[in-house]
């Protein structure tokens, strides 16, 4: 995936660019990207491959699960401070 900057957007087009994401429920940047391949591949656009591999994972650990994972990464929450020195 790339970046891009877009230089020269007027007020306008940047308020109509954001009622749009707000109409659609989603974030500017899925947007303008939606728009781009509406625009570029035509009414139907590409495709975006919606990942969702996760989704039956969401909300299924109970609170035993939780403390086991807890404690499993609790080393995770020491600093090293060998590792944060200025070399000399």
């Amino acid at each position: 995936m790339h970046n891009l900057s877009i230089r020269g957007l007027d007020e306008q087009a940047l308020a109509a660019l954001k009622a749009r994401a707000q109409q659609d429920k989603a974030s500017l940047n899925a947007t303008v990207l939606r728009l781009i391949d509406e625009s570029l591949c035509g009414a139907g656009g590409r495709q975006r491959r919606r990942h969702s591999d996760l989704d039956a994972l969401a909300g299924t650990w109970s609170a035993e699960d939780l403390a086991e994972f807890q404690q499993a990464t609790s080393g995770f929450d020491e600093v090293d401070p060998g590792l944060w020195k200025q070399p000399a």
